[in-house]
């Protein structure tokens, strides 16, 4: 036919009306030719009705369109009904995208070709669409969404990677569309992911949820947004944020173990420590922790977490074996991952001898000095570095460790305070007292007699007392540390100190030129007051001869001052003191003469005490008395 007139289907008023629409409408028969159409056909698509009768609906598409829309007449044939977009190609080239919808013509609407069908202009909606599809494309966020049926209908590229990695293989955005979303990824059936998005499809209500994804071994924050037509899903990968927060709650778990073991009172320093070496050991990871003492060029194990017993408390190294040297020397925290990759740590005994491959150690100071070192290793060493934070809780726990000792420190230096002052009092309150009621008795009696000799056990009362006073406040100074040792020539201070001392014909030897770090002036004191002792109580009384005949020292008695491998001795061949009075003669006090006040060999004691020596009293090898003061630092 070929007139346009579709009166013959509805009547001239309803050709009419159809001839007002902007929508092109049009009938074909089941050999796909047209029939009719209304004047929109001939408006938009420039062809006349000659024109128009002629063509096909292959005529007015290309490309891929062309087999969309044969398809769809195909389907129409077959179902009686269906819908197609394509773009219409007018006679001038322009494309003009539609959405055409057929259907076959009811019995009873009169004679025709059978089919008709009606195309709307999508212009506006594919540009909404374009533009809704760029900010969806834009979003940092992956989106997709699906059908009612769970096809998915729209995909952005960061949600095509994110699915293809889910499928197991390479899908492009464009091409996942109509595929089913549970189909083709199995391995989310049953998961929190498909429970949650069933949820709001079946209450019509958003759902917000943060899970992990196995498979991909990502954590993704989930929005999913139901409506009648399908789901919209957003979702993000927020693994990093994931085990960021992670990482915080740990190191707050951590930091609460710790405050744990450092705020509890009821436990002892050795427990305190042991506790933080096992939340250092747990934290990063590794199978060694020891808090060391320095000793001169000695590492000393003071508390040791070992894996196999390797180790103990009391074990002692050479310092320039270990890692911890390096922190000694420069006092910073030492961070080695591998060992193997130090030059200078390879070579040494830790590694070559011990296995220590990874190492993480802070430096312990107390009283501004160090002390010993706070650390931890293992035989392994890290695939990774040590972190801020874990280098960070090794600085605390250092530091604390430092506080504590500072702590002991200056509690048992306020414990020997009060030790003085009670043994002032204690001095004050007896020592002087004899002398005192002596002073009280003679001088009463010389106002009753005007004895002379009462005046003569007055002034001898007196001199007691002020020597008292003397030595107590000398007891009293020498308690003080000393803080900054010089070097002093030993032999000089021995000279200097025997001009001093009333030799009473004794004779001193000399057999050392060492020079010490020392206190000059103090130990002089303590080589006079050890000289004195010498030539006034090794001078003095009797002791059995060769043939146990008794035997009276002479005046003559030989004192000597020498070395020992870590310190000196002072000893003399006289009478010696008697076994049973060696444990108190360096008490204050304690004199086997009555004219001493028993305080000389007290100042000794506290004078080497200051310095951090020892001493002993035993027999020399002539049978008078030895002391022997060690820990001596030499210059």
């Amino acid at each position: 036919m070929s007139e346009r007139s579709i009166s013959t289907i509805s009547g001239g008023l309803a050709g009419s009306l159809l001839d007002t629409l902007d929508d092109l409408f049009f009938t074909f028969d089941e050999r796909g030719r047209f029939h009719q159409w209304n004047r929109a056909v001939v408006e938009v698509t420039g062809y006349d009705d000659e024109e128009l009768a002629s063509m096909s609906p292959a005529d007015f598409f290309e490309g891929e369109d062309v087999r969309r829309v044969m398809a769809a007449v195909a389907e129409t044939f077959e179902t009686g009904r269906t819908r197609v977009e394509a773009s219409v190609v007018t006679s001038d080239g322009e494309r003009i995208p539609y959405e055409f919808r057929t259907a076959r013509i009811a019995e009873g609407m009169g004679a025709g070709p059978g089919f008709c069908g009606i195309g709307r202009d999508v212009t506006d909606r594919r540009a909404s669409a374009r533009e809704r599809r760029a900010v969806l494309d834009r979003m940092t966020d992956a989106f997709f969404a699906v059908d009612t049926e769970w096809r998915l209908t729209y995909v952005n590229d960061r949600a095509a990677d994110i699915l293809s990695a889910a499928m197991g293989r390479d899908v492009p955005a464009a091409a996942m569309e109509g595929l089913d979303l549970w189909a083709e990824i199995p391995g989310a059936v049953g998961t929190t992911f498909y429970e949650k998005y069933h949820e709001a499809m079946r209450t019509q209500a958003a759902v917000t949820f943060r899970e992990y994804y196995e498979p991909l071994e990502i954590w993704f924050d989930v929005r999913a947004y139901p409506s009648g037509s399908g789901l919209s899903v957003f979702f993000r990968d927020v693994t990093e944020r994931q085990r960021q927060a992670e990482e915080i709650e740990s190191r707050e778990r951590v930091l609460r173990e710790l405050y744990d073991v450092i705020s509890d009172v009821d436990r002892s320093f050795e427990e305190q420590v042991g506790e933080l070496m096992e939340i250092g050991r747990d934290v990063l990871g590794t199978g060694y922790a020891t808090l060391s003492r320095i000793d001169g060029r000695t590492y000393v194990f003071e508390h040791v977490r070992s894996p196999g017993g390797e180790i103990a408390a009391g074990d002692t190294v050479p310092l320039s074996a270990t890692n911890c040297e390096r922190a000694v020397a420069t006092e910073r925290t030492l961070v080695i991952e591998d060992v193997a990759g130090d030059a200078d740590l390879a070579e040494r005994a830790g590694h070559t001898e011990w296995s220590i491959s990874c190492y993480l150690g802070a430096p312990v100071l107390v009283d501004g000095d160090v002390y010993g070192t706070f650390c931890f290793y293992d035989e392994e060493p890290r695939t990774e570095p040590f972190s801020d934070w874990e280098v960070t809780l090794v600085d605390l726990m250092a530091q604390w460790v430092s506080y504590e000792l500072e702590r002991q420190r200056t509690n048992e230096r306020l414990a020997r305070k009060n030790e003085r002052l009670e043994e002032f009092a204690s001095i004050v309150s007896h020592d002087l007292r004899n002398p005192l009621n002596v002073l009280q008795g003679s001088l009463d009696l010389a106002e009753e007699t005007g004895d002379p000799e009462q005046f003569t056990a007055c002034r001898r009362a007196a001199a007691r007392m002020e020597g008292l006073i003397d030595d107590v406040l000398t007891l009293a100074r020498q308690g003080e540390t000393v803080e900054d040792p010089l070097r002093v020539r030993l032999a000089g201070i021995v000279e200097e100190s025997w001009a001093s001392v009333r030799t009473d014909g004794a004779t001193l030897r000399i057999e050392t030129d060492r020079v010490v770090l020392a206190d000059e002036s103090r130990l002089r004191q303590v080589v006079e007051n050890l000289a004195r002792n010498a030539v006034e109580h090794g001078s003095t009384g009797s002791r059995a001869g060769p043939d146990d005949a008794v035997e009276h020292a002479s005046a003559g008695v030989v004192v000597t001052v020498g070395d020992l491998d870590d310190g000196l001795y002072v000893e003399d061949d006289g009478l010696g003191i008697p076994p049973e009075e060696r444990d108190r003669i360096l008490e204050h006090g304690f004199s086997t003469s009555e004219e001493g006040t028993g305080f000389g060999l007290a100042i000794v004691e506290r004078i080497v005490e200051a310095h951090g020596w020892t001493i002993d009293l035993s027999e020399s090898d002539d049978g008078g008395a030895r002391f022997e003061i060690r820990g001596v630092e030499f210059g």
